[in-house]
């Protein structure tokens, strides 16, 4: 079902909601002396904001109605088809700019190339195991999800399962179901006086921890990011693991599936564990190693264990789930009325922000970025991509050592989303495709393309209210330095040459560089737009360094033949910016 933007039913309040949503060189030689090098990390690196409009949504799983309607009113088109089969999806996918999703739909490799548009994924939830990631930061796609939509469902079901552990609720039922009436089999015990040991302190961990401190339970708990004072707060004493295993009488899991966290629960923590220890994962399926909890539970070292997770869903290996001190669900953590229905507007709410240019929420694969939709901001990002596709052009390549310097205050928090957009601009044009934000330091790793940052509080005059932005190529004399004006990006020193007068940096742009005692050479541009019917939007030139000066010149339309130029300048190279 595919429907448009103007629908009238219910639209007054959406549109509502969405209303109130809205609202002589004066620059240092050398960028980076006496200032920390931040060297940009390896490997999966942060992306930002997708740069095309957002027009067409998919909706590949079952939400909630309001998640549609909120699309909708955003202005967005909106394919709603649940339930497609692989084979389906890569067809429906071709057109589409977003898609959203909750864990049913697998967006594979596969799936991300055949989507020519795509630029977001949205998961209605919080896991992403369900979307290659990788792939998604490759192709130049942002992955978001909604990280507090299903906290409070996912924490009530935890607590459910600890007290179904201590009083045997689920057997004692499905015994009174066969006609028995076995009071002394499913004696219990209370939870008042009890040790909680919560493996991560999130939103859902903490959530659990102030609930169950409500039954009189001790609670304790260990996180490598949340601070023990932080954790203090919400009155849960952090230990080290070794120190945890031996003091719990129950242990539930609040972690993401990381290297670092599979088997986290394994032979050798249970070993270490108060025997009849009771054990509870709501989280994700490999956190507890299944083997390892059945033989714990076999010898009596495990009491009881709550699973609604497991590493492969549904579960092949009944021995688990059949035991008769485990208690199971069909991974029901956000399967309420309420997380669906937050979930759903969530990601819609988080999408419509993105398709306005509002702002970005929930990133997954980089969320430094999310500052690079604020307005502010945008002319930079803008001015960075400028000044590495001159760069590029200038030093006649895109690969080795590239130097970025952000000078000012106001850049202080910027690196995250200057540094990309100068690697973006710095492959511009050049072999790799679809080159943006999300990508662009990816694959200019891949290029032989290395960034490096550095910053200095202090900027120049008269430049040191608005802060200033240089990109060098280490090893050679190529740098450009610009600033923003207003909300234009503008090009302040070339090559060591200055514009007293800024050269904007913004269209089709012609840059030259020719010896100040050539008089003919404006002249003979003037003649070549006259001839091709070119509008001069904006002349400026550089200060004379060696005899030489730049000259950047504001076109309507790119010239398509330099050849009567060229003869009279040193260098020349057309862009568009």
């Amino acid at each position: 079902m595919e429907t448009g933007p103007n629908e009238p039913e219910k639209r007054a309040p959406l549109a509502a909601l969405l209303a109130r949503r809205a609202g002589g060189s004066s620059l240092p030689a050398e960028c980076g002396e006496s200032r920390h090098p931040r060297p940009v990390p390896a490997g999966p690196v942060p992306p930002a904001m997708a740069l095309g409009k957002l027009q067409k949504v998919l909706i590949s799983d079952s939400l909630d109605p309001c998640c549609r309607e909120i699309l909708q009113a955003g202005g967005l088109r909106v394919q709603e088809k649940p339930g497609l089969s692989k084979e389906e999806l890569l067809r429906e996918i071709r057109d589409c700019d977003g898609l959203i999703v909750r864990s049913a739909t697998k967006v594979t490799a596969e799936v991300l190339e055949a989507a020519e548009r795509l630029q977001v994924v949205g998961r209605a939830g919080t896991g992403v195991d369900n979307v290659d990631v990788d792939a998604a930061t490759r192709k130049g796609v942002l992955v978001m999800n909604t990280p507090t939509g299903n906290s409070l469902s996912a924490a009530e079901l935890t607590c459910g399962m600890i007290l179904c552990l201590a009083r045997q609720i689920p057997q004692a039922a499905a015994s009174m179901k066969e006609g028995k009436w076995d009071r002394k089999k499913y004696t219990g015990m209370e939870l008042n006086g009890k040790t909680l040991g919560v493996l991560g302190l999130g939103r859902i961990g903490r959530e659990v921890a102030t609930r169950m401190q409500a039954f009189g339970m001790k609670t304790i708990g260990y996180d490598p990011i949340i601070t023990p004072e932080a954790s203090a707060a919400f009155g849960v004493e952090q230990l080290p693991l070794e120190q945890i295993w031996p003091r719990c009488d129950f242990i539930t899991v609040h972690t993401p599936l990381l290297p670092s966290t599979t088997g986290l629960l394994n032979d050798s923590t249970f070993a270490k564990c108060r025997r009849g220890v009771q054990v509870v994962n709501c989280a994700r399926g490999g956190i507890v190693d299944e083997g390892a909890l059945l033989r714990a539970l076999q010898s009596g070292q495990c009491g009881g264990a709550a699973l609604d997770v497991f590493t492969q869903e549904p579960p092949k290996d009944r021995d688990l789930v059949n035991h008769p001190n485990v208690i199971c669900c069909p991974h029901l953590g956000a399967s309420t009325r309420e997380a669906q229905s937050r979930c759903g507007k969530e990601i819609a709410m988080q999408i419509v922000d993105m398709a306005t240019g509002k702002g970005l929420a929930g990133i997954v694969n980089g969320q430094a970025l999310s500052k690079a939709f604020a307005p502010q901001t945008k002319p930079w990002i803008a001015l960075a991509r400028a000044l590495g596709t001159v760069l590029r052009t200038v030093g006649k390549q895109a690969q080795g050592s590239v130097q970025v310097c952000t000078l000012g205050t106001p850049l202080q928090e910027a690196e995250s989303y200057l540094t990309p957009a100068v690697a973006a601009g710095m492959l511009a044009g050049g072999a790799q495709k679809e080159v943006t934000l999300v990508n662009a330091l990816l694959l200019a790793q891949e290029a032989g393309l290395k960034v490096a940052t550095t910053h200095s509080d202090v900027a120049p005059e008269p430049d040191s209210s608005a802060g200033l932005l240089q990109v060098a190529l280490q090893g050679t004399l190529h740098r450009a330095t610009g600033t923003v004006q207003g909300s234009t990006p503008v090009l302040r020193e070339l090559n060591g040459a200055t514009f007293k007068q800024p050269a904007p940096l913004a269209g089709p742009t012609l840059i030259y560089r020719a010896k100040a005692s050539e008089p003919s050479t404006l002249p003979t541009l003037t003649g070549l737009l006259g001839k091709a019917g070119v509008q001069l939007h904006s002349y400026h030139s550089s200060g004379v360094v060696a005899g030489e000066q730049w000259s950047v010149v504001g076109l309507s339309v790119p010239l398509s033949d330099l050849g009567e130029l060229k003869p009279r300048v040193t260098e020349v190279f057309q862009l568009h910016l």
